[in-house]
C-alpha cells in the first residue's frame, strides 16, 4: 500500500487565497504606478513572502498549482492567436526554434563536458533544460537516461536562477532594444529557459510580446519528444523510444493551445466569450506569476555549483545575441 496521500481538493483553497490577496495587491499597486507590470510586480511580491516568513505549510497545495494556472491560462491564451499571422511568420518561426534548440543542445553539450569537466549525464541534463522548457525538460530527460538525483538537483536549482535572472533583465532589455513587440516576443521565446519567465517577460513589454513569447515558447516545447527520442537512442538504455517517446513529449497544454486557437479563429466564440475568456487568462496568469515568485529561493540559489552556473551563463549569452540579430534581420 502506498504511503502517499491524495491531496484532497479543498486543502487547494488556502493557497489559492494566498495567490489570490497577492495577485490582487500586484495589481492594486501596479494600477496607481505608471510604468508598473502587474504580472511582473506579483512575482517579485511572492518572491518577498517566500525569503522572509516562507510559505506557511497550509498554503502548499495551492500554491503547487501554479504549474496548472500557468497551463490553463496559455490553453486560453489560444484564442486571442491570429492563425493568419501565425501562417505569415510561422515557418520563418519554427525554423529559427529548431536551428535555435539544435545549436544550443549542442553547445552545452561541448561546454559542459569538454570545457568544464561535468558527468555527460549532467550536461545532458543541463543541455535539455536550456534548449527546451527549463525544469521541465530536464526531469524528463532524467528519466529518459536515468541520471541520479543529485545530478538533477543541482540542474534544477541552477535553471530556476537563471529564470529569476533572465526575467529581471530581458524586460529591461526590451525596452532599451528597437524591437516590435513581435520580435521581442519571438526573442524572448527563443532565449529564455523556462514557460512561466518567457510568458512575463513577454507580457510585461506587451500584449503582442506576450503572444508571439508564448507561441515560440510553446513550439521549443514541443520538441521535447524528439531530443528524448534522441537521448533515449544516445544512452540506449531507455524503453522508451519511436513514436512513444516522440508523443510523450508533447504537453497536454499545447495541444489546448491549438484546440483553442482554431475554435476562436472559425469564430465559434463571440465576442463577450472571447472578453470572457481573455478575463480568465489574465486572472489565471496573475495566480500562477505569484507562484512563480513563492517558488524563488535565494538560500538554494546561493548553494547551486559554480560549474553549471558558468556553462549556462555561456549558453545564454550566445544563444541570446545570436538570436537577436535573427530576428532583427528575418522577423
Amino acid at each position: 500500500m502506498s504511503d502517499v496521500r491524495e491531496t484532497r481538493p479543498q486543502e487547494y483553497l488556502p493557497g489559492l487565497v494566498l495567490l489570490v490577496v497577492l495577485a490582487g495587491a500586484a495589481t492594486l499597486v501596479a494600477s496607481a504606478l505608471a510604468g508598473v507590470n502587474a504580472l511582473l510586480l506579483g512575482v517579485f511580491f511572492g518572491a518577498i513572502v517566500a525569503n522572509t516568513v516562507g510559505v506557511p505549510e497550509w498554503a502548499n497545495a495551492g500554491v503547487r498549482s501554479r504549474t496548472l494556472l500557468l497551463e490553463a491560462g496559455i490553453v486560453l491564451l489560444g484564442a486571442r492567436i491570429a492563425v493568419g499571422e501565425l501562417v505569415a511568420s510561422g515557418p520563418m518561426v519554427l525554423g529559427l526554434v529548431v536551428v535555435t534548440v539544435a545549436a544550443s543542445i549542442a553547445l552545452v553539450e561541448v561546454v559542459a563536458n569538454r570545457a568544464f569537466g561535468l558527468t555527460a549525464k549532467t550536461s545532458s541534463l543541463l543541455a535539455a533544460g536550456a534548449s527546451i522548457c527549463g525544469v521541465s525538460a530536464a526531469t524528463a530527460i532524467a528519466g529518459t537516461i536515468d541520471a541520479d538525483g543529485e545530478s538533477l538537483a543541482h540542474v534544477v536549482a541552477t535553471v530556476l536562477l537563471f529564470d529569476a535572472i533572465t526575467l529581471a533583465i530581458f524586460p529591461v532589455a526590451g525596452e532599451m532594444l528597437p524591437l516590435t513587440g513581435q520580435q521581442f516576443g519571438v526573442w524572448a521565446g527563443l532565449s529564455m529557459f523556462s514557460t512561466g519567465p518567457v510568458t512575463a517577460a513577454g507580457f510585461a513589454h506587451s500584449d503582442v510580446a506576450g503572444q508571439w513569447a508564448t507561441v515560440t515558447k510553446l513550439a521549443r516545447n514541443s520538441m521535447l519528444g524528439a531530443v528524448a527520442l534522441w537521448y533515449a537512442v544516445r544512452y540506449a538504455d531507455s524503453e522508451s523510444t519511436g513514436m512513444k517517446a516522440i508523443l510523450e513529449g508533447i504537453p497536454g497544454f499545447l495541444v489546448g493551445f491549438l484546440f483553442v486557437a482554431v475554435l476562436a479563429n472559425v469564430g465559434v466564440f463571440s465576442q463577450g466569450a472571447l472578453a470572457a475568456i481573455d478575463t480568465g487568462s489574465d486572472a489565471l496568469f496573475a495566480l500562477a506569476f505569484v507562484g512563480l515568485g513563492l517558488d524563488i529561493r535565494l538560500g538554494a540559489m546561493r548553494e547551486t555549483g559554480i560549474k553549471p552556473a558558468f556553462v549556462l551563463a555561456v549558453q545564454l549569452l550566445t544563444i541570446s545575441v545570436v538570436t537577436l540579430g535573427a530576428v532583427l534581420l528575418l522577423v
